[in-house]
């Protein structure tokens, strides 16, 4: 099942648009103010890991997509499924990724 989610996962975020430009300002503010109060601002880590491109390099899109959307049990690392889709979390990836 896990498989399956992944692989539907990838192939929305390949052939999605991007977020509006409205909507991409809203998940830069989202990055700042939501992810930024555990990983820091910037990201380098805090209560959560550093969120550098650094750091990300050696992960996938599609682990970071997914614990994005799904969380990380046991951990303070909620789900934002409910919040974000698949299209606006993979931008928000390429976005870390490119992060100076």
């Amino acid at each position: 099942m896990r498989n399956f989610w992944l692989l539907s996962l990838l192939s929305a975020s390949v052939f999605a648009d991007e977020p509006s430009p409205q909507r991409q300002q809203e998940l830069i503010n989202l990055l700042k103010h939501d992810c930024g109060s555990c990983h820091g601002l910037p990201p380098k880590g805090g209560l959560g890991p550093s969120l550098m491109p650094d750091a990300l390099a050696p992960k996938t899109d599609a682990m970071l997509i997914e614990v994005i959307q799904k969380g990380r049990a046991g951990t303070a690392m909620p789900p934002w499924q409910d919040f974000l889709s698949i299209t606006e979390t993979a931008w928000l990836v390429e976005k870390l990724r490119q992060a100076e």
